[in-house]
């Protein structure tokens, strides 16, 4: 299962190497990782996407991240309300007589050219990790001549949905 963690830290060098090394002896796999400053100048934000068989492996990785020295805060993220986002830019082989075509399938997805040469458009979207694989995915016909994406970054809603207790008619 693919967990969501985000780790607010001191903003110096060789911290993102202590705590990736940290994952890296937990044998965890990063399929993800951002890293950027937060609204506090001396602070920055990382948010790793991990993929987890075994729930205990995870409270484990969150307690001994806590125990780092230049860690602040330690969040599993995953199962709350989020905001996730991703960025990826895809340069796409795309003759002029091809463009307006192209442009019909990239205006649902809201991409914005960022950059166009005589047969090729570089298109920039953003949006959560299966929008942009369905973009991709609608422009690989056309020729993905080069691609290129952030990773997600991630953080908790405001606003979470309240658990309703949940009532039966059937008495047991």
């Amino acid at each position: 299962m693919k967990r969501i963690i985000t780790v607010t830290v001191i903003n110096q060098s060789g911290v993102l190497n202590r705590v990736t090394g940290l994952l890296m002896k937990r044998q965890f796999n990063i399929e993800s990782i951002t890293v950027g400053p937060t609204e506090q100048p001396n602070r920055s934000k990382m948010t790793f996407q991990v993929h987890v068989e075994d729930e205990n492996k995870i409270e484990q990785l969150v307690k001994q991240l806590q125990k780092q020295i230049d860690v602040i805060t330690v969040k599993d993220i995953t199962d709350k309300a989020i905001v996730l986002r991703e960025l990826a830019l895809i340069k796409v082989i795309s003759p002029p007589q091809i463009r307006s075509e192209m442009n019909s399938i990239v205006e649902p997805f809201r991409a914005t050219i960022v950059d166009s040469g005589k047969n090729v458009v570089t298109y920039q979207v953003t949006g959560d990790p299966d929008k942009i694989e369905a973009f991709i995915d609608l422009l690989k016909p056309y020729g993905i001549k080069e691609l290129t994406r952030t990773g997600a970054t991630a953080f908790a809603r405001d606003m979470q949905k309240v658990q309703a207790p949940q009532f039966s008619l059937l008495k047991q």
